[in-house]
């Protein structure tokens, strides 16, 4: 009883009245990932990690804690971002895009919110490692942020990790609202016929190997990001290892993602996270995802201005990076629309295509920056 009244005095000692917030916002994160079901193997170990690195006395952080440990051995140096993004390329059918390859466009023009971003950032941040670094929020990729913030050494790359990994959990809110608003319901119910071409095993297996070797030369700062995500997608379509490339997808994707979300969470500490600066990212952050969603939308209603064959603007929605959750969500608001507007195929197209493009920017941003 003693111990337990004295820990409870240190919350009221200095700024220790700050942790029963990061209490709350932990339970949050895990209310979001429990009862609405919204990325519960990234949110829940972020939810209770953001408890567990609040409490006073927590042995899980410090010098020695296992939590720093973790985070210095995964995250610091980058190595859980690039394992996960095998993961994620095993994850990934490129069928979709290859059927369709104008569907990268949509990839690309989804990535003006971290280009905006970078010019509202550098208003707040006069540091162009911190600008650029909260700017890549715009790729809508956690692990392409985590390395470019770790890269550029920026001073924010808690609250960094946090916004990104958050906003990609909250796709489904916060897209269809945007959607809907610069859209009207006459091109939210344009049907898309399905393009029934069979992509060869051949093209399969050079894809990730050329887009490897192009991104290299474009960008060669954002060959890792590439290279690891085309690696696992290369073990997926090769033929030869899919016992692995089941591993990848299931087993050592949702471990990395568990390290990642509760080692996150090293950089929820009170006294650390609840500063104006955390507010301000976030809130450009927001800022980024939005304009991403609306700079994908438009350059399909452009597109449809000089083309026969309209295409359904919410398609470009789905050129972010957060796979394959953007891409459900365009194709359940077709459905919403009209029942019988299927859209997944074209917005599963354009959201791997947004994978790309998303490590492609997040090169570019080092390549200027680094």
């Amino acid at each position: 009883m003693e111990v337990i009244y004295e820990n409870f005095l240190l919350l009221f000692q200095g700024d220790n009245w700050k942790m029963p917030i990061m209490w709350i916002i932990g339970g949050i994160l895990i209310f979001l990932a429990i009862k609405k079901d919204m990325e519960p193997t990234l949110l829940l170990p972020m939810g209770f990690g953001t408890i567990l690195v609040n409490l006073p006395f927590s042995g899980a952080i410090g010098e020695d804690g296992a939590l720093e440990i973790l985070f210095n051995a995964g995250i610091a140096n980058e190595l859980f971002p690039l394992i996960l993004f095998i993961g994620i390329g095993a994850m990934i059918d490129f069928g979709p895009l290859l059927t369709n390859p104008k569907l990268i466009l949509f990839g690309a023009a989804a990535q003006f919110g971290i280009f905006m971003t970078l010019s509202l950032a550098s208003l707040f941040f006069p540091e162009s490692k911190d600008a650029a670094s909260i700017a890549i929020i715009g790729a809508a990729d956690g692990p392409t942020s985590i390395v470019v913030a770790n890269t550029l050494g920026s001073n924010y790359t808690g609250a960094i990790m946090v916004a990104a990994y958050s906003y990609m959990a909250l796709v489904p809110i916060i897209q269809p609202p945007i959607i809907k608003l610069i859209t009207t319901k006459k091109e939210r119910r344009i049907r898309m016929n399905v393009k029934g071409a069979k992509v060869s095993k051949l093209t399969r297996i050079l894809f990730p190997i050329i887009v490897t070797l192009v991104a290299g030369l474009i960008a060669p700062a954002s060959i890792s990001l590439v290279g690891f995500l085309m690696f696992g997608n290369l073990i997926r379509e090769c033929g030869v290892l899919n016992s692995l490339s089941e591993t990848a997808q299931k087993v050592l994707a949702n471990l990395i993602t568990i390290f990642l979300g509760i080692t996150v969470a090293v950089r929820m500490q009170a006294n650390e996270f609840l500063q104006l600066e955390t507010l301000m990212i976030l809130g450009l952050g927001l800022f980024a995802f939005i304009f991403d969603t609306v700079g994908g939308v438009m350059f399909a209603k452009l597109m449809n201005l000089f083309s026969k064959n309209k295409v359904n603007p919410m398609i470009g929605a789905a050129g972010i990076s957060a796979f394959p959750m953007s891409a459900r969500v365009v194709h359940k608001m077709g459905l919403e629309e009209d029942n019988q507007n299927f859209l997944l195929m074209h917005a599963a197209g354009a959201n791997v295509s947004g994978q790309i493009a998303s490590v492609i920017a997040g090169g570019m941003i080092l390549n200027f920056f680094g």
